[in-house]
């Protein structure tokens, strides 16, 4: 089992930027793909960002203003948002995935992650 705890959260203005942490624990973190997926008001579940074991391997929805990061000796991933806007408002979630298989198609999958952390709220004011 694997448990994630999201936090960076808040109410924030247009152009700001935010950084959200997910701190993880109960299995190896390090042999985990950590994923961020968002959630906004009255829409799905989706995609925003994805690293694998090997920090090199990484994957966005939208790369710029998105940056994704992971501390393995902290057992922490990261979500840096830069220049917000008013529709990155969402509950942001973390999810981690046992599978040691990358492929940008797997890991931008819901169904393809084990865990998931209760969420963020994210709030953009314009």
């Amino acid at each position: 089992q694997v448990q994630l705890v999201e936090s960076g959260g808040g109410l924030v203005q247009a152009g700001d930027s935010l950084r959200l942490s997910c701190t993880a624990s109960g299995r190896t973190f390090s042999n985990l793909i950590m994923g961020w997926f968002r959630q906004a008001p009255g829409k799905e579940r989706e995609f925003v960002a994805a690293i694998g074991r090997n920090t090199n391997n990484l994957h966005y929805k939208d790369p710029g203003r998105f940056t994704i990061s992971r501390d393995n000796a902290k057992n922490t991933v990261y979500l840096q948002i830069n220049t917000l806007k008013p529709e990155d408002t969402a509950v942001y979630y973390c999810a981690a995935n046992r599978s040691p298989n990358w492929t940008r198609l797997r890991v931008s999958t819901i169904q393809e992650y084990d865990y998931w952390g209760q969420g963020t709220q994210v709030t953009v004011s314009s």
